[in-house]
């Protein structure tokens, strides 16, 4: 194994943990059972969570992006 493939998934490596953390660090899209008993957040709660999820989201497309090119370039290197 060459060096520049060691480099390349190294950095293979930390893009899909990345990925993984920023995924888990957004909540999820549904208000589930708590909207039932009025548990559900209200309009300025969700304009506070929606600027972290937006870079969040942001955070995560970019790290697939990543995650796919640098997949790619192993296939080459491989």
């Amino acid at each position: 194994m060459s060096v520049l493939q060691w480099i390349v998934g190294i950095l293979l490596l930390i893009a899909s943990l990345v990925m993984i953390v920023t995924v888990l660090l957004q909540s999820s899209e549904r208000s589930g059972m708590g909207a039932i008993g009025g548990a559900a957040e209200t309009f300025f709660g969700k304009n506070k969570a929606r600027g972290m999820d937006a870079k969040l989201a942001l955070l995560t497309k970019i790290c697939a992006g990543i995650f796919v090119g640098l997949s790619i370039v192993m296939m080459f290197l491989g």
